[in-house]
């Protein structure tokens, strides 16, 4: 998925990307927020919040949710456009990747 990438739309489009790629991979393995939530020491609100891009995570949170994922994540950033992309772990029990991306328009 893309979305435009300017200064204050810039966080935002960021804010949708990790969000969208959380929310689908997180769908993906057939993993509820509230499950999601307990596995990575959040409330299922903030993992909500997450997943509808109206925040912009740390790398903490980030590192958190990727192991209650059992994913690896990976973020690749270049000038306008960044990939978020989560996949399973080597030996991990789900497979499957998903990525989102948000570039300049």
């Amino acid at each position: 998925m893309t979305g435009t990438v300017g200064s204050g739309r810039r966080r935002a489009a960021l804010e949708e990307c990790f969000g969208r790629a959380v929310r689908d991979r997180r769908q993906e393995i057939g993993m509820t927020q509230a499950g999601l939530a307990a596995l990575a020491g959040m409330s299922q609100a903030a993992i909500s919040r997450l997943e509808r891009g109206r925040c912009l995570p740390t790398l903490h949170l980030l590192e958190r949710v990727a192991v209650a994922l059992d994913s690896v994540l990976l973020v690749a950033i270049e000038p306008g456009r960044v990939v978020v992309h989560f996949r399973a772990r080597p030996g991990s029990r789900v497979d499957g990747a998903r990525s989102v991306a948000a570039t300049d328009g």
